[in-house]
């Protein structure tokens, strides 16, 4: 008996990394960023065998250029928009306004800077229509009620028309070498905006996961009126993440008119809240609230921008690029009903 006993204990030692190996495995697939950046992974792929050069990096003037460089100053309004527009997904809200308001934010700052304001002054001014964009979506939904897709729709289609006022239907070019820093300027090596857009996430990264905010943001989005009867102010909390959500867009807006050196408030921000939707969703973010992942969101900024360099890359016509994101975005809504 004792032999026996002696015998089997050496074979269940080799057994167990075998075992712990498929339950190593299974955590790993079942972490939330295993999806979006798996969808990463494959997409890097893809252009290192499909586009020469992608991960060729050099350094001219002491900056850093390359495609990969690229993709990340082009992705960082859009981290910006995904971050807010996470926020308020969180809370089970929409926010559709997001391309106006960038539109909005990029009309007023291009027009100040080129009647020669100070351009602390000209930021300033567009993150405040930015804000005051946020603060009446949140007033329509948290304090008249109104269906976020609705209350948003307003500003969406009223916000372009309100930046075509500022700019009296003109395209506004600026000629300020100070204008041009946020969107085009690097630091270090690495685009400024990217470093914007990094310090903003973390900044939201780190309030949700120190303080109690991530703990009422998941508790609204779950049940509002749970919470609201808990103690939470769900509807000051929803009115703030509109109004978050707008300021992101206005610095969005900030760092493309710097990057294009002008305000087209036809085309600014066209589509870009479709984009942050996208973006927020394939980073594992429940479009039901409650469940949110803002690094996910991150990541999915850098898929689609990604997704967009390969697309253009191999030649294929842009109005392609548009078909992929609605095969991805019909993926995604049938990956989430799975989990349902």
């Amino acid at each position: 008996m004792t032999h026996s006993t002696t015998s089997a204990a050496p074979a269940a030692i080799a057994a167990a990394p075998t075992a712990a190996a498929p339950r190593l495995g299974a955590r790993l697939a079942a972490h939330p960023l295993a999806r979006p950046l798996g969808a990463l992974i494959v997409l890097l792929l893809i252009n290192l065998f499909a586009v020469p050069g992608f991960f060729h990096l050099e350094v001219k003037g002491g900056h850093l250029y390359g495609a990969m460089v690229d993709i990340l100053n082009r992705a960082a309004p859009l981290m910006l928009a995904a971050t807010g527009m996470t926020v308020v997904i969180a809370m089970r809200g929409i926010d559709i306004s997001v391309g106006a308001v960038v539109a909005l934010a990029a009309a007023v700052a291009c027009t100040m800077a080129a009647a020669d304001q100070p351009l602390w002054f000209a930021f300033a001014a567009a993150l405040g229509a930015a804000l005051l964009c946020g603060v009446w979506n949140g007033l329509l939904v948290a304090s008249l009620g109104l269906q976020p897709i609705v209350a948003t729709l307003v500003l969406m289609v009223a916000g372009r028309g309100l930046a075509q006022l500022v700019t009296d239907g003109q395209i506004i070019t600026v000629y300020r070498d100070d204008f041009f820093v946020l969107g085009s300027g690097y630091l270090l090596g690495l685009p400024v905006a990217l470093y914007v857009a990094l310090a903003v996430v973390a900044t939201v990264a780190v309030a949700m996961r120190k303080t109690a905010l991530g703990l009422f943001t998941q508790a609204v989005g779950i049940n509002p009126v749970a919470a609201r009867l808990a103690g939470i102010r769900a509807g000051a909390l929803v009115f703030a993440s509109y109004a978050f959500c707008a300021v992101c867009a206005g610095l969005a807006g900030l760092i493309i008119s710097s990057n294009i050196k002008s305000a087209d408030a036809n085309n600014a921000g066209l589509l870009l809240e479709l984009d942050a939707i996208l973006a927020v969703t394939l980073g594992g973010t429940s479009l039901a609230g409650g469940k949110f992942n803002l690094a996910g969101s991150v990541i999915g900024a850098l898929i689609i921008q990604t997704l967009t360099y390969t697309v253009y890359s191999l030649g294929v016509p842009p109005e392609v690029n548009l078909v992929v994101k609605s095969l991805v975005v019909f993926a995604v809504c049938l990956s989430q009903r799975s989990k349902a």
